[in-house]
């Protein structure tokens, strides 16, 4: 029996914007998968509703995949790709395998000979970067920086020293309850002619992607909190 594929699933970054992110391959995938691999049920269900593709929730197979899934766990989820079926697996938001528990499913796939389809879609991280113009040619991802405020202070110091050392663009991200106490740890602890990229709620109707030196955002604060946000630094 041939064995099923695993598709990596984009999903909306900000709330009703399918219709402008979402393409036709993406929604057409959906439309014909039956089981899907999810971070977060609630949000899937939504998302795919939104899509308005015809689709009945109900009739359709999910399971979390987090980052606490066992090995053992992801085992049993991907079962159904060794009797035919293909596996859609679906971020929270955004792409599926970046900074992302989707990894353990595709980690999975390549042991075992399953093929992987990653669709094209809004990645935060990418789009973030694409408008900073920092260098495109050398970055590096750190994720979520530690949440001691003195762990993350000489966090933040490392990376605008190896930024600086290697001409390197530095992306991280923090929980959007928490953004304005790491954007205040930025500035207070980075040089003032390091530059800094803001990109809050990309794709969202009040999206703002803005670089500016540490200093003239020391002078210009904006408020990000509860709001879905990249930062990236490039010292030169």
């Amino acid at each position: 029996m041939p064995r099923g594929k695993l598709y990596l699933i984009p999903n909306v970054l900000a709330e009703n914007t399918a219709e402008e992110v979402i393409s036709p391959q993406v929604k057409e995938v959906i439309s014909k998968t039956k089981v899907f691999l999810v971070e977060n049920l609630r949000t899937t269900r939504r998302y795919i509703s939104s899509l308005k593709l015809g689709v009945k929730i109900e009739e359709l197979h999910m399971e979390v995949l987090d980052k606490n899934s066992s090995p053992e766990s992801i085992n049993r989820l991907m079962q159904p790709l060794f009797k035919g079926a293909d596996i859609g697996v679906v971020s929270e938001a955004g792409c599926p395998g970046i900074a992302d528990p989707g990894a353990l499913a595709v980690e999975y796939a390549h042991k075992k000979g399953i093929q992987v389809v990653p669709l094209s879609g809004p990645s935060s991280m990418f789009m973030a970067l694409m408008a900073s113009g920092f260098s495109g040619q050398s970055f590096a991802f750190h994720g979520y920086l530690p949440i001691d405020k003195r762990e993350r202070v000489n966090k933040l110091k490392s990376l605008e020293l190896e930024s600086s050392k290697q001409s390197r663009s530095q992306i991280f991200m923090e929980t959007p309850f928490r953004n304005n106490q790491l954007f205040k740890d930025v500035l207070s602890s980075l040089s003032p002619g390091t530059k800094l990229c803001i990109a809050k709620n990309i794709t969202g109707s009040d999206e703002l992607i803005q670089t500016k030196t540490v200093g003239e955002w020391k002078q210009n604060p904006i408020d990000l909190h509860k709001v879905p946000t990249v930062f990236i630094i490039q010292s030169f």
